[in-house]
């Protein structure tokens, strides 16, 4: 599950500086050509191999810009270099850029200014062990679905649950609700008609083309969640 974290989108405050001022309508007029799927090669200092890569680039919004500092929130596809973008932007800019501060203040569902601080998790670990309070620790500890919040759902019926425990991929009949604009190849949580976390799957079809279709796979499970028996089996067994 952790990697469902580490691969979800993240959200930067970053203070970029230019070589020389530029006016501000040049800045967001260049920083607009930067949303979307752009191309990056990773820095030189960095614990990836420098080929070119396409990321995506949701949203960049300039907070504040003062001489030559540009305050900037950045909201990107995992695996995207900011202090390379900066250093783009600069060159478009025609004046050099370079990253003097960055802090990520989301990961997937968890905000910075949502989530635990270690200090407090460490305090209400105390709190249990010593005096017996769970009142922190439980606002601390979430259910496992929380870490999938994020991603595109898809609601099956019990039969469809009970298979996808024992590692079958999931067919169109077996859906019962899913989300808008699931795209082919996307990451989407399965989810049992109670709101249970069933399995981690990848997407074979799209929102559409489940809609229109009566058959076929629509979902290769990729992990299962949920315990087997939790539904019962709706199959029968094949004679030999």
């Amino acid at each position: 599950m952790i990697g469902v974290i580490s691969h979800s989108s993240k959200e930067y405050v970053a203070l970029a500086q230019l070589h020389s001022p530029v006016p501000r309508e040049r800045l967001e007029e260049v920083v607009k050509e930067f949303t979307g799927r752009i191309y990056q090669k990773p820095p030189v200092r960095s614990s990836v191999k420098r080929v070119l890569r396409i990321k995506e680039v949701y949203k960049i919004e300039i907070l504040e810009y003062e001489g030559t500092f540009a305050l900037m929130r950045v909201d990107c596809q995992h695996g995207t270099y900011v202090r390379k973008l900066i250093h783009d932007i600069g060159e478009v800019l025609g004046v050099g850029a370079h990253m003097r501060e960055l802090r990520r203040i989301r990961t997937g569902p968890f905000r910075e200014d949502t989530s635990i601080r270690m200090h407090e998790l460490s305090e209400a670990v105390y709190l249990y062990r010593e005096e017996g309070r769970e009142d922190m620790l439980r606002r601390a500890i979430l259910p496992q679905e929380y870490i999938v919040s994020h991603l595109p759902k898809v609601v099956v019926f019990d039969g469809a649950a009970a298979a996808i425990t024992y590692g079958a991929d999931l067919a169109v009949p077996g859906i019962s609700l899913l989300s808008e604009g699931i795209r082919r190849g996307e990451l989407v949580a399965v989810f049992t008609l109670k709101g249970e976390l069933v399995a981690l799957a990848e997407a074979l079809m799209s929102t559409e083309e489940i809609l229109a279709s009566s058959k076929g796979m629509a979902f290769k499970t990729k992990r299962v969640i949920l315990e087997r028996g939790v539904y019962p089996k709706t199959w029968k067994k094949k004679e030999a």
